[in-house]
């Protein structure tokens, strides 16, 4: 089964004791730690050449480094270890991993980085708490600067493996080799793009440590969610699959609708509504076939078109406009029933007026609501959130009682009970207008579906990024849906 749990450090340290009072001993985890490391630098040494500068912290990392080193030494590469003040001042694992070298062990002022091929970075993990200073910042420099491959050991030196921010100089690697589970700052950006392409090695870590640990993060990957995805029926018909409604805006703005409503329909929906103010009506009734149509002309009209208890889903925000009648839109949304996702406009339009939001969707707790702010959304929505962006999301998901995507590169979806995935499929050619819109559009579409609000939103944050991979580049909008039902098939 895939491992899909993200451990804190704190809490990998827990799974380190709890190994060992399971009966693994700390240095058969190191042992299987640094080989793990020296598997990968084989690997880079095949094409990037056979000297290999490792340079060792004064912890369990300088420890993972020796053995690595032993190891590299023993297959012919040309290692060399510089250390990190004396060497006889480790204790420990590491101490004993050190006297295992019998190798030259140098001073980590003495690293001269133009005769290296590699570089293990095996200096500090993720549980330094400050900024890297003295020789070991200018070190980190040098080897940024060398233009060859560096291989982390746990995480880059500099990276906080919490929230994947770095607050001094930080490595940046070609590879990261860390053990047993990923930490968020491996998925946290810039945690993902300073690890580079990151391995996670089996060290012998009994996987039931995790009934201790009980850990609330993951990686969003289809095990989270593809047991609650939605199954067709053979006797189903199209009103079991649910009926979706996207709020469109003016006559200026219904393209983001569109894009939402189709992105809707292809995951799923068994029909979808464009709910067209009468000005837009014309506009979107040329450019729509499968999805439908309904204008309204007044509040009392958008009532009118969600009181059927069948349209069971409703979106409302891409392209609605900042305008006060938005805020009147929402509450109507929300008092109508239906699983809910407010999306762009109808999160700004709170940005002044937050209490109002938490008022409308407090009086109907048990119906499924999902926001999807951006960054900038975000900001304007919950300017008192502080923290690294899982924090945020957490903090945003338990304020409103709501499932919060807070998208981005590194997309985080968090529940209101304190569960949350971090998404890492995401490609940049998802950097383009519109794409946000198919998102909320998909989410919908699920919700439709009756699949729980927490799985349908991590199930399209993945899925949306899996379609953006499969088309590639040149990517546009409008492209995503059409790479859905592929997708989708592998899936199921």
């Amino acid at each position: 089964m895939q491992a899909i749990e993200l451990l804190t450090t704190e809490e990998m340290q827990r799974a380190d004791a709890l190994a060992t009072k399971a009966g693994v001993p700390s240095l058969e985890l190191m042992e299987a730690a640094g080989r793990s490391v020296a598997n990968v630098v084989q690997h880079v040494a095949e094409y990037a050449g056979h000297r290999v500068c490792i340079l060792s912290g004064p912890g369990n990392n300088g420890g993972d480094g020796y053995v690595a080193a032993r190891v590299l030494k023993d297959v012919g590469l040309d290692v060399r270890v510089f250390q990190l003040g004396d060497k006889a001042d480790l204790k420990g694992d590491a101490k004993v991993m050190m006297q295992r070298f019998n190798g030259v062990v140098r001073s980590l002022d003495q690293l001269a980085v133009d005769q290296s091929d590699v570089i293990v970075d095996a200096l500090f993990g993720a549980g330094l708490a400050r900024p890297v200073s003295g020789v070991a910042a200018d070190v980190v420099a040098a080897a940024n600067a060398s233009g060859v491959p560096i291989v982390a050991v746990d995480v880059p030196t500099g990276l906080n493996g919490d929230t994947g921010a770095a607050e001094g100089p930080v490595i940046e690697a070609s590879h990261t080799v860390t053990f047993f589970r990923f930490k968020p700052g491996h998925l946290l950006e810039p945690g993902r793009t300073l690890c580079g392409i990151t391995t996670v090695a089996d060290i012998g870590t009994p996987d039931d440590v995790l009934v201790s640990i009980k850990p609330t993060t993951v990686q969003n990957v289809p095990a989270v969610w593809d047991a609650q995805l939605p199954q067709l029926k053979r006797d189903g018909h199209k009103y079991d699959r649910g009926h979706a409604v996207v709020v469109s805006g003016p006559a200026t703005k219904t393209g983001a609708a569109r894009l939402a409503a189709r992105g809707a329909l292809r995951i799923g929906a068994g029909l979808v509504t464009v709910a067209s103010p009468v000005d837009a009506a014309d506009i979107n009734a040329a450019q729509l076939t499968a999805i439908m149509l309904e204008s309204f002309a007044s509040l009392a009209g958008l009532q009118h078109i969600l009181s059927d208890s069948r349209k069971n889903a409703v979106l409302i925000g891409p392209g609605r406009g900042v305008f006060p009648e938005t805020k009147d839109d929402v509450a109507t949304v929300l008092r109508s029933g239906a699983a809910t996702v407010l999306d762009a406009d109808a999160l700004t339009v709170f940005a002044d007026a937050r209490n109002d939001l938490v008022s409308a969707i407090s009086k109907q707790p048990e119906r499924p609501v999902v926001i999807t702010p951006h960054a900038g959304e975000f900001a304007r929505l919950f300017p008192d959130i502080k923290g690294n962006k899982l924090a945020r999301a957490r903090s945003a998901a338990e304020l409103l009682q709501v499932v919060v995507v807070l998208k981005g590169a590194d997309t985080v979806i968090a529940a209101p009970d304190g569960r949350a995935a971090i998404n890492a499929n995401a490609p940049a050619t998802l950097a383009t207008a519109g794409s946000g819109d198919v998102l909320a559009g998909m989410i919908t579409g699920l919700l439709a579906q009756h699949m729980p609000m927490f799985e349908a939103a991590c199930a399209a944050v993945w899925l949306h990024g899996a379609a953006a991979s499969r088309f590639g580049v040149g990517l546009i909008a409008e492209d995503l849906p059409e790479q859905l039902p592929r997708i989708l098939r592998r899936l199921k």
